[in-house]
Protein backbone atom coordinates (compact mmCIF):
# COMPACT_ATOMS: atom_id res chain seq x y z
CA UNK A 1 0.00 0.00 0.00
CA UNK A 2 1.32 3.14 -1.21
CA UNK A 3 2.00 5.40 1.99
CA UNK A 4 -0.46 8.70 2.09
CA UNK A 5 0.75 12.46 3.38
CA UNK A 6 -0.97 15.16 4.49
CA UNK A 7 0.18 18.59 4.09
CA UNK A 8 -1.47 21.22 5.93
CA UNK A 9 -0.62 24.78 5.33
CA UNK A 10 -1.56 27.83 6.48
CA UNK A 11 -2.24 31.54 5.00
CA UNK A 12 -3.25 34.71 6.52
CA UNK A 13 -3.35 37.82 3.74
CA UNK A 14 0.39 36.45 2.41
CA UNK A 15 -1.44 34.81 -0.76
CA UNK A 16 1.70 35.59 -3.16
CA UNK A 17 4.09 34.13 -0.26
CA UNK A 18 2.14 31.17 0.15
CA UNK A 19 1.66 30.67 -3.50
CA UNK A 20 5.45 30.45 -3.92
CA UNK A 21 5.44 27.82 -1.21
CA UNK A 22 2.97 25.81 -2.71
CA UNK A 23 5.24 26.39 -6.13
CA UNK A 24 7.86 24.73 -4.09
CA UNK A 25 5.63 22.20 -2.70
CA UNK A 26 4.41 21.05 -6.11
CA UNK A 27 7.62 19.75 -7.39
CA UNK A 28 8.83 17.59 -4.85
CA UNK A 29 9.16 13.82 -5.61
CA UNK A 30 6.91 11.99 -4.74
CA UNK A 31 7.86 7.92 -6.33
CA UNK A 32 7.31 6.18 -3.22
CA UNK A 33 4.27 8.13 -1.57
CA UNK A 34 1.46 9.96 -2.54
CA UNK A 35 0.29 13.65 -0.69
CA UNK A 36 -2.57 15.78 -1.10
CA UNK A 37 -2.43 19.65 0.76
CA UNK A 38 -4.84 21.16 2.53
CA UNK A 39 -4.61 24.86 1.98
CA UNK A 40 -6.11 26.95 4.84
CA UNK A 41 -6.92 30.77 4.37
CA UNK A 42 -7.46 31.98 8.35
CA UNK A 43 -9.90 34.67 6.84
CA UNK A 44 -7.83 36.90 5.36
CA UNK A 45 -9.02 40.37 4.66
CA UNK A 46 -7.96 40.99 1.55
CA UNK A 47 -8.06 38.73 -1.56
CA UNK A 48 -6.45 35.61 -0.59
CA UNK A 49 -8.87 33.55 -1.40
CA UNK A 50 -10.02 34.41 -4.54
CA UNK A 51 -5.95 34.19 -5.57
CA UNK A 52 -6.23 30.72 -4.15
CA UNK A 53 -9.52 29.51 -6.25
CA UNK A 54 -7.70 31.13 -9.49
CA UNK A 55 -4.60 29.34 -8.99
CA UNK A 56 -5.96 26.33 -8.10
CA UNK A 57 -9.32 25.36 -9.17
CA UNK A 58 -8.17 22.55 -11.33
CA UNK A 59 -5.27 20.90 -8.99
CA UNK A 60 -6.41 18.04 -7.61
CA UNK A 61 -3.50 17.68 -5.42
CA UNK A 62 -4.99 20.81 -3.23
CA UNK A 63 -8.32 21.03 -1.55
CA UNK A 64 -8.87 24.64 -0.51
CA UNK A 65 -10.06 26.06 2.80
CA UNK A 66 -11.35 28.95 4.60
CA UNK A 67 -12.21 29.56 7.98
CA UNK A 68 -15.00 32.15 9.24
CA UNK A 69 -12.92 33.79 11.47
CA UNK A 70 -9.10 34.29 12.01
CA UNK A 71 -8.16 31.57 14.41
CA UNK A 72 -4.80 32.02 14.73
CA UNK A 73 -1.98 29.76 14.40
CA UNK A 74 -3.16 26.64 16.47
CA UNK A 75 -6.88 26.99 15.34
CA UNK A 76 -5.96 27.71 11.87
CA UNK A 77 -4.18 24.61 11.67
CA UNK A 78 -6.29 22.28 13.31
CA UNK A 79 -8.70 23.39 11.04
CA UNK A 80 -6.93 21.82 8.32
CA UNK A 81 -6.09 19.02 10.15
CA UNK A 82 -9.55 17.87 11.85
CA UNK A 83 -10.13 17.85 8.31
CA UNK A 84 -7.48 16.03 6.36
CA UNK A 85 -7.94 13.32 9.54
CA UNK A 86 -11.28 12.45 8.08
CA UNK A 87 -9.46 10.76 5.31
CA UNK A 88 -7.04 9.14 7.94
CA UNK A 89 -3.56 9.51 6.16
CA UNK A 90 -0.59 7.78 7.47
CA UNK A 91 1.66 10.95 7.99
CA UNK A 92 0.38 15.24 8.48
CA UNK A 93 3.23 17.60 7.61
CA UNK A 94 2.10 20.90 9.11
CA UNK A 95 4.20 23.47 7.17
CA UNK A 96 4.27 27.56 7.10
CA UNK A 97 3.46 29.09 4.26
CA UNK A 98 7.12 30.74 4.35
CA UNK A 99 9.25 27.81 2.99
CA UNK A 100 10.87 26.60 -0.03
CA UNK A 101 12.14 22.67 0.52
CA UNK A 102 13.97 20.56 -1.21
CA UNK A 103 12.38 18.15 -3.83
CA UNK A 104 13.79 15.45 -1.92
CA UNK A 105 12.79 16.67 1.67
CA UNK A 106 9.79 14.79 2.39
CA UNK A 107 10.55 11.81 1.12
CA UNK A 108 13.53 11.83 3.86
CA UNK A 109 11.40 12.74 6.41
CA UNK A 110 9.39 9.85 5.33
CA UNK A 111 11.61 6.86 5.19
CA UNK A 112 13.28 8.20 8.45
CA UNK A 113 9.86 8.22 9.99
CA UNK A 114 9.26 4.31 8.91
CA UNK A 115 12.35 3.33 10.51
CA UNK A 116 11.58 5.11 13.88
CA UNK A 117 7.76 5.05 14.46
CA UNK A 118 8.09 6.86 17.75
CA UNK A 119 9.52 9.72 16.52
CA UNK A 120 8.21 12.85 15.33
CA UNK A 121 10.24 14.39 12.37
CA UNK A 122 11.62 17.85 11.32
CA UNK A 123 13.91 18.90 8.16
CA UNK A 124 17.28 20.87 8.72
CA UNK A 125 16.25 24.57 8.36
CA UNK A 126 18.35 27.20 6.63
CA UNK A 127 17.57 31.13 5.70
CA UNK A 128 16.42 31.09 2.28
CA UNK A 129 19.42 33.56 0.93
CA UNK A 130 18.96 36.88 1.76
CA UNK A 131 16.45 36.67 4.91
CA UNK A 132 19.50 36.30 7.29
CA UNK A 133 19.48 38.06 10.68
CA UNK A 134 23.04 39.31 10.15
CA UNK A 135 23.86 39.26 6.46
CA UNK A 136 27.18 40.73 6.46
CA UNK A 137 28.72 38.30 8.86
CA UNK A 138 28.62 35.67 5.74
CA UNK A 139 30.75 35.06 2.55
CA UNK A 140 28.48 34.60 -0.71
CA UNK A 141 29.32 30.84 -0.98
CA UNK A 142 27.72 30.40 2.78
CA UNK A 143 24.38 32.10 1.74
CA UNK A 144 21.26 29.20 1.55
CA UNK A 145 23.87 27.15 4.44
CA UNK A 146 23.17 29.62 7.91
CA UNK A 147 20.70 27.55 9.70
CA UNK A 148 17.79 29.42 11.28
CA UNK A 149 17.14 25.81 12.94
CA UNK A 150 17.56 22.31 14.37
CA UNK A 151 14.93 21.84 16.49
CA UNK A 152 14.70 23.67 19.93
CA UNK A 153 15.95 24.20 23.37
CA UNK A 154 13.98 25.75 26.40
CA UNK A 155 15.55 27.72 29.07
CA UNK A 156 13.47 26.28 31.71
CA UNK A 157 14.96 29.32 34.69
CA UNK A 158 13.39 31.24 32.34
CA UNK A 159 10.86 29.85 29.96
CA UNK A 160 12.10 30.96 26.94
CA UNK A 161 12.64 29.18 23.90
CA UNK A 162 14.83 29.43 21.47
CA UNK A 163 16.36 27.74 18.09
CA UNK A 164 19.68 25.71 17.97
CA UNK A 165 22.16 26.73 16.07
CA UNK A 166 20.31 29.72 14.69
CA UNK A 167 22.92 31.61 12.49
CA UNK A 168 25.85 29.22 12.58
CA UNK A 169 26.96 28.17 8.97
CA UNK A 170 25.92 24.61 8.15
CA UNK A 171 29.69 22.67 7.53
CA UNK A 172 27.94 19.49 8.71
CA UNK A 173 28.76 19.54 12.75
CA UNK A 174 25.67 18.87 13.85
CA UNK A 175 24.65 16.19 11.78
CA UNK A 176 26.42 13.62 14.33
CA UNK A 177 25.35 14.72 17.66
CA UNK A 178 22.80 13.73 19.64
CA UNK A 179 21.03 17.10 20.05
CA UNK A 180 19.06 17.46 22.95
CA UNK A 181 16.37 18.98 20.98
CA UNK A 182 13.25 20.42 23.56
CA UNK A 183 10.75 21.35 20.50
CA UNK A 184 10.02 21.52 17.03
CA UNK A 185 8.87 24.70 15.45
CA UNK A 186 5.74 24.54 14.29
CA UNK A 187 7.28 25.52 10.96
CA UNK A 188 7.52 22.65 9.68
CA UNK A 189 7.03 19.03 11.09
CA UNK A 190 5.90 15.47 10.29
CA UNK A 191 3.92 13.00 12.13
CA UNK A 192 1.91 9.80 12.25
CA UNK A 193 -1.79 8.99 12.53
CA UNK A 194 -1.02 8.04 15.69
CA UNK A 195 0.86 10.74 17.09
CA UNK A 196 -2.53 12.88 17.04
CA UNK A 197 -4.78 9.91 18.09
CA UNK A 198 -2.47 10.01 21.18
CA UNK A 199 -1.50 13.21 21.76
CA UNK A 200 -3.95 15.76 20.17
CA UNK A 201 -3.62 18.54 18.01
CA UNK A 202 -2.46 21.71 19.06
CA UNK A 203 -3.38 23.71 22.38
CA UNK A 204 -6.15 26.03 20.60
CA UNK A 205 -5.65 28.25 24.34
CA UNK A 206 -2.37 29.94 22.79
CA UNK A 207 -3.74 30.93 19.53
CA UNK A 208 -0.61 31.97 18.51
CA UNK A 209 3.01 31.29 20.13
CA UNK A 210 4.15 28.57 21.84
CA UNK A 211 1.41 26.37 20.71
CA UNK A 212 4.25 24.14 19.03
CA UNK A 213 6.33 24.20 21.87
CA UNK A 214 3.19 22.89 23.83
CA UNK A 215 2.83 20.38 21.04
CA UNK A 216 6.49 19.06 21.69
CA UNK A 217 6.01 18.83 25.54
CA UNK A 218 2.83 16.44 25.28
CA UNK A 219 4.30 14.59 22.75
CA UNK A 220 7.84 13.95 24.59
CA UNK A 221 5.23 12.85 27.63
CA UNK A 222 3.88 10.23 25.85
CA UNK A 223 7.04 8.89 24.61
CA UNK A 224 7.78 10.35 21.35
CA UNK A 225 11.05 11.04 20.27
CA UNK A 226 11.82 14.85 18.19
CA UNK A 227 14.28 13.71 15.58
CA UNK A 228 16.04 16.09 13.56
CA UNK A 229 16.54 14.44 9.76
CA UNK A 230 19.58 16.31 8.87
CA UNK A 231 19.65 15.29 5.19
CA UNK A 232 16.09 16.78 4.84
CA UNK A 233 16.37 20.27 3.95
CA UNK A 234 13.90 23.65 3.21
CA UNK A 235 14.91 26.92 3.74
CA UNK A 236 12.90 29.70 5.42
CA UNK A 237 11.80 33.24 4.21
CA UNK A 238 12.38 34.84 7.74
CA UNK A 239 9.93 38.15 6.86
CA UNK A 240 8.69 37.80 10.23
CA UNK A 241 4.77 39.22 10.14
CA UNK A 242 5.78 41.03 13.59
CA UNK A 243 8.97 42.57 14.64
CA UNK A 244 10.15 41.97 17.91
CA UNK A 245 8.70 43.99 20.95
CA UNK A 246 6.00 44.30 18.87
CA UNK A 247 2.65 44.72 21.34
CA UNK A 248 1.42 41.50 19.44
CA UNK A 249 4.08 39.92 20.59
CA UNK A 250 4.28 41.23 23.97
CA UNK A 251 0.65 40.22 24.32
CA UNK A 252 0.93 36.70 23.22
CA UNK A 253 4.38 35.80 24.24
CA UNK A 254 3.55 37.19 28.03
CA UNK A 255 0.51 35.66 28.43
CA UNK A 256 1.43 32.03 27.03
CA UNK A 257 4.63 32.03 28.91
CA UNK A 258 2.39 32.24 31.97
CA UNK A 259 0.04 29.67 30.75
CA UNK A 260 3.05 27.19 29.18
CA UNK A 261 5.46 27.59 32.28
CA UNK A 262 2.61 26.91 34.76
CA UNK A 263 1.91 24.03 33.24
CA UNK A 264 5.26 22.27 32.89
CA UNK A 265 8.28 24.42 34.56
CA UNK A 266 9.97 23.81 37.94
CA UNK A 267 8.35 25.13 40.72
CA UNK A 268 11.04 27.34 41.54
CA UNK A 269 10.34 28.71 37.90
CA UNK A 270 6.47 29.01 38.66
CA UNK A 271 7.13 31.39 41.60
CA UNK A 272 9.56 33.59 39.40
CA UNK A 273 6.99 33.55 36.99
CA UNK A 274 4.46 34.77 39.24
CA UNK A 275 6.78 37.51 40.88
CA UNK A 276 7.58 38.58 37.29
CA UNK A 277 3.62 38.88 36.27
CA UNK A 278 2.80 40.80 39.49
CA UNK A 279 5.54 43.28 38.01
CA UNK A 280 3.99 43.51 34.54
CA UNK A 281 0.46 44.62 36.24
CA UNK A 282 2.53 47.65 37.36
CA UNK A 283 4.61 47.95 34.02
CA UNK A 284 3.74 51.10 31.71
CA UNK A 285 3.24 48.77 28.15
CA UNK A 286 -0.29 48.07 28.46
CA UNK A 287 -0.35 45.33 26.22
CA UNK A 288 2.07 43.02 28.82
CA UNK A 289 -0.90 44.39 31.59
CA UNK A 290 -3.70 42.96 29.58
CA UNK A 291 -1.66 39.65 28.77
CA UNK A 292 -1.03 39.29 32.70
CA UNK A 293 -4.73 39.83 33.58
CA UNK A 294 -6.07 37.60 30.89
CA UNK A 295 -4.49 35.10 32.11
CA UNK A 296 -5.37 35.25 35.80
CA UNK A 297 -8.85 35.56 34.43
CA UNK A 298 -8.89 32.53 32.20
CA UNK A 299 -9.43 34.68 28.85
CA UNK A 300 -7.34 32.32 26.27
CA UNK A 301 -7.36 32.30 22.31
CA UNK A 302 -8.01 35.52 20.79
CA UNK A 303 -8.23 37.16 24.51
CA UNK A 304 -8.20 40.53 24.35
CA UNK A 305 -6.15 41.41 21.44
CA UNK A 306 -7.32 43.92 19.00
Amino acid sequence: MVTSVAIIILNWNQADLTIDTLSSFLKIKANKFSYHIYLVDNASTDDSFLKFKKFYKNNQKISLLKTKSNLGYAGGNNYGIKKALLKKYDYYLIANNDILVAPDFLEKLINAGQKNPKSILFPKIYFAPGFEYHQDRYQKNELGKVIWALGGKIDWNNVYASNIAIDEVDKGQFDNLDLKIDFISGCCLLVSHGVFKKVGIFDEKYFLYLEDVDFSQRAKKAGYKLQLVSDSVIWHLNSASSSPDSHLQNYFITRNRLLFGYKYAPIKTKFALFRESIKFLFSNDSWRRTAVKDYYLGHFGKGSWQ
